[in-house]
C-alpha cells in the first residue's frame, strides 16, 4: 500500500463523487477509479458501496480513513520537524486547534511564543474534538485547544477562555426589534445550525440553551464552519448562534448579533494535554495561553460594549 493509493482514498472518501475526487487529484475518472480497485484487492475489503445514485463508505472504508489521516498527520509532522531542524530550530510543540478559536487570541499567543521562545517551532493542525483527543493520547499532539473538556481518561482540560454566546441575524430581521431575544421567538424562525460531528465542542455547549425549545425548532441547514453560517444567515436562510469573538472579527456588515434574553452563557475554550507532567516548554506555553486571555480581556470587554451600542442603539 503506497501514499499516493491513501491521498485518493481519503479525496474520494472527502467528495464521496468519483468526478469530483478526480478533478480534485487532477486526474481522470477511470485511472482513480482502478487506484480504489487496487487498494481494495490489497486489503481485502470492500472501502465503498457504489450505486448509480450515491457512493458511500464502508465501515471498512471509514476506519481506514481515520487511520489514513493519522497516517498523513504523522508524515506532515516529521516533514516539518525536518524542516524545522533545517532552519535552525531546536524544539517543537504540536497544537490541535478544534471548534474555532478566536483569531485575535490566537495570534497574540503565537507572537508571544516567537517573541519568548525562539527555538520552539509551533505547529499547528485543525482536527475535530474527537480526532484531538486520540492524537494526544497517541502523542501526536502535545496539547489542544477546543471547546469540549474531551472527558477522557489519560487527559486533563483546563478552562483557560471565555467568550459570550450571541445569536447571529441578517442585517434586516424583524427580531432586531429586541435587544435581547426570547428563546420562544427563536423557536419561531428557521435556524442554521453548525454540524455537530465537525464542530463537537460548540455543539456540546449550544445543546442546553436550545433544549427547552428542541421540540419547536426548525433546522433550516447545518453546516461545518462558521464561515458557511454567516453566508447563509445574511442570505436570509434562518438564524444562527455563535461567540461574539469570533463574530466580531469576521466583521460582516450583512449580519448582526444580540444576547438571549435571560440567557448569560459564555462559551468556554479548554487546554487539553495528557494527564503526565508536562514539560518546560509545555508549561510556558499554557502559562502564555492563560496570559493571551488576560491580555484581551479587556479589549474584548470594550469591544463587546460597542458591538452592542452600535446594534441595539443605546
Amino acid at each position: 500500500m503506497e501514499l499516493r493509493h491513501l491521498r485518493c482514498f481519503v479525496v474520494v472518501a472527502e467528495e464521496l463523487h468519483f468526478a469530483r475526487a478526480a478533478a480534485r487529484l487532477h486526474i481522470e475518472q477511470s485511472p482513480l477509479s482502478r487506484i480504489i480497485k487496487d487498494l481494495e484487492y490489497r486489503l481485502g475489503v470492500q472501502l465503498f458501496e457504489r450505486t448509480t445514485r450515491r457512493t458511500r463508505l464502508t465501515w471498512a472504508g471509514t476506519v481506514l480513513l481515520e487511520e489514513a489521516r493519522r497516517i498523513f498527520a504523522v508524515v506532515e509532522q516529521a516533514k516539518a520537524s525536518v524542516k524545522g531542524a533545517a532552519s535552525g530550530f531546536r524544539g517543537q510543540l504540536r497544537v490541535a486547534l478544534s471548534d474555532g478559536v478566536p483569531q485575535a487570541r490566537l495570534a497574540a499567543l503565537l507572537a508571544q511564543c516567537r517573541e519568548e521562545d525562539p527555538d520552539v517551532e509551533v505547529f499547528l493542525r485543525e482536527v475535530p474534538s474527537s480526532v484531538q483527543a486520540k492524537g494526544l493520547l497517541e502523542d501526536l499532539f502535545d496539547v489542544g485547544l477546543a471547546q469540549t473538556a474531551n472527558h477522557v481518561e489519560g487527559l486533563v482540560a483546563v478552562p483557560v477562555w471565555q467568550d459570550p454566546l450571541v445569536v447571529v441575524l441578517p442585517a434586516r430581521h424583524q427580531l432586531l426589534a429586541y435587544r435581547q431575544i426570547p428563546l420562544e421567538e427563536i423557536a419561531r424562525h428557521p435556524l442554521v445550525l453548525c454540524e455537530p460531528g465537525v464542530c463537537e465542542g460548540f455543539w456540546e455547549q449550544l445543546q442546553p440553551v436550545l433544549r427547552p425549545i428542541e421540540s419547536k425548532m426548525s433546522v433550516a441547514e447545518r453546516v461545518p464552519t462558521l464561515d458557511l453560517l454567516m453566508a447563509l444567515v445574511a442570505a436570509g436562510y434562518g438564524l444562527g448562534f455563535s461567540s461574539l469573538a469570533r463574530i466580531t472579527e469576521l466583521n460582516n456588515p450583512d449580519v448582526v448579533t444580540r444576547p438571549l434574553a435571560g440567557d448569560t452563557t459564555m462559551l468556554t475554550t479548554y487546554l487539553i494535554r495528557r494527564d503526565v507532567e508536562p514539560s518546560e516548554q509545555l508549561n510556558r506555553f499554557i502559562n502564555r495561553v492563560v496570559k493571551a486571555d488576560h491580555d484581551l480581556a479587556p479589549a474584548e470587554t470594550a469591544d463587546v460594549a460597542a458591538a452592542l451600542v452600535t446594534q441595539v442603539g443605546i
